[in-house]
């Protein structure tokens, strides 16, 4: 995969660089620069958006190379850092900007390859991922927008989901799960975009990490709520809860 593969090194030693640079030509990437400090690697990066970088932690002037991984990230390009530095503190700090890599020095050309194509195709594997979440969250019933329902990807099928049915919405890690009366569908995706999905008057956060519809809602009980149909209770998070009061119209 290596021809027409663009690469962007930031490098702190000069030597060190070109020798990097010397190894990537010779795999067959294209190295489409190189510098050795975090402001010129973020200009770099936005001028010539390569397919991957390679970013030493440590650089010259006051920002470290973590400190440019967090500004290249939002470009949607992966970095994959080079460091001498093992250490659990560096470490911990790196992956703060979720690096699709690590390579440490000194290391063989095979190393350096086998990484590159990882991140290639660790980051063409979330971008389609990414593509056809967004797609599938904007496809409603309607022209105008209608939070009525929702489509979801579910054995590579698209399903749509009347909104009167869900119960409740719950996190687990990278997805969502959706439950019905009789079906979960778990879904890519984060509370927050959920959210933004739904109708506001219909549906309340109760939880960090639980959504539930408001007329499914039939007790409180030990800090839980209790649905219809013997659903499973519901926790109620302290931050969530004067809201949830305000809603249930109590007297």
């Amino acid at each position: 995969m290596a021809g027409g593969i663009n690469i962007l090194v930031v490098e702190d030693e000069s030597i060190v660089s070109k020798d990097i640079q010397n190894s990537l030509k010779k795999i067959g990437y294209n190295v489409v620069g190189a510098c050795n400090n975090a402001a010129e690697a973020v200009d770099l990066a936005r001028e010539h958006h390569p397919d991957v970088v390679l970013m030493d932690i440590m650089l010259k002037g006051p920002q470290t190379g973590i400190d440019a991984a967090d500004q290249i990230k939002q470009m949607n390009i992966p970095v994959i850092f080079l460091t001498a530095y093992a250490d659990e503190s560096t470490l911990s700090k790196a992956k703060i900007t979720e690096p699709y890599g690590y390579i440490l020095k000194p290391f063989k050309e095979k190393d350096l390859h086998i990484s590159i194509e990882m991140a290639i195709h660790r980051h063409k594997k979330h971008s389609e991922l990414k593509k056809e979440r967004d797609f599938l969250y904007s496809l409603v019933e309607n022209k105008e927008g209608s939070k009525d329902v929702l489509f979801v990807k579910t054995n590579s099928r698209l399903v749509k989901i009347n909104m009167k049915d869900v119960f409740f919405i719950e996190a687990l890690k990278d997805y969502v799960v959706i439950n019905t009366e009789l079906t979960r569908y778990t879904v890519h995706s984060t509370m927050k975009d959920i959210e933004k999905k739904l109708a506001p008057n219909e549906f309340l956060r109760v939880h960090r990490s639980f959504i539930a519809r408001v007329d499914k809602i039939v007790a409180i009980e030990n800090h839980n709520l209790i649905l219809e149909k013997d659903k499973k209770p519901i926790p109620i998070g302290g931050s969530y809860k004067d809201e949830l009061l305000q809603r249930l119209n109590m007297v």
